[in-house]
């Protein structure tokens, strides 16, 4: 399982690469896997705005549905429109191709809520236990 150093994540398995106030979003390695083979990948609109926490894309796959929450608050600036057509990318490469949109954070302090790389192997050690 990949944990890319340079990101965040949630404990619902989001991931978020900063780049200044901008933020790629996405679902992690774990995640994906846990899914099985992807289907559908039901995406925010640009423009949304979202709040931390809030569910605001999901993500249907052979196994199970699932939402995807929001890691910040902000407004989506981007979509991955290549996920409409080709929803396997997030089984493919779930830190690049894979990503969901990018977004313009609002509040910078909610990282605070988030886990480094070493955080997140920690908390998917404990879940594996």
């Amino acid at each position: 399982m990949k944990i890319p150093k340079d990101l965040f994540y949630t404990k619902d398995h989001e991931w978020a690469r900063l780049e200044g106030k901008k933020a790629y979003i996405g679902i992690t390695d774990y995640a994906q896997a846990a899914l099985g083979d992807i289907t559908f990948a039901g995406l925010p609109k640009k423009g949304d705005m979202l709040k931390q926490a809030e569910a605001i894309a999901t993500v249907e796959s052979v196994k199970a549905a699932s939402d995807v929450y929001a890691p910040f608050s902000g407004k989506v600036t981007a979509i991955n429109e290549d996920l409409a057509a080709h929803p396997e990318f997030i089984n493919r490469s779930p830190y690049d191709e894979g990503y969901f949109f990018i977004m313009e954070i609002s509040d910078e302090s909610e990282k605070a809520k988030l886990m480094d790389a070493a955080a997140y192997e920690q908390y998917m050690e404990g879940i594996s236990k």
